[in-house]
């Protein structure tokens, strides 16, 4: 250190002050300011990225909350046309047991009316039978007993009883 003491020269150190002053005038002027600018640019899009990601993060949740919402209107939208097709298809079903009844009960009555049509015409059939039988025996007692009456009542009595109606 005492070398550093004897060895000081007022000259060279006016000379280094001075070139030391030029240099951070120089570099101020032309240096300094780009690199300033750089850093603040390099500030500003950190700055802008940090931003937009936080945005971005935002959307997503207002995104996903929305995703969320109708997922829960198509939930809800389904859950509402399966209750009414369990209804339609209920009605459908009673619709169908109800014309299933009534076409039965059409079916029944047609029969009846078809039965008591065959069991009238069964009725005219038997009564034409009678008849014919009455006259056939009417015939034969005219034929055979003609003068005897007591006869031919005991003859008409006889064949009575052998014919049954039913």
């Amino acid at each position: 250190m005492e070398k550093l003491i004897n060895d000081f020269s007022l000259g060279l150190f006016f000379w280094q002050f001075l070139i030391f002053v030029g240099l951070i005038f120089l570099l101020k002027k032309f240096a300094w300011k780009p690199i300033l600018d750089a850093v603040n640019e390099r500030e500003e899009g950190i700055r802008n990225a940090l931003l937009s990601a936080e945005n971005a993060k935002k959307e997503m949740q207002n995104l996903k909350s929305d995703n969320e919402k109708l997922l829960a209107e198509a939930r809800l939208e389904r859950d509402t046309m399966m209750k009414e097709a369990r209804e339609i298809k209920e009605k459908m079903i009673n619709d169908a047991k109800a014309e299933a009844q009534t076409a039965g009960q059409k079916m029944i009555e047609q029969a009846k009316a078809s039965i008591e049509s065959e069991k009238n015409a069964a009725l005219a059939e038997l009564k034409a039978q009678v008849s014919t039988l009455s006259l056939d025996i009417a015939e034969k007692l005219l034929k055979d007993e003609l003068s005897n009456k007591e006869a031919q009542t005991k003859l008409v009595e006889k064949m009575l009883g052998d014919v049954k109606l039913n």
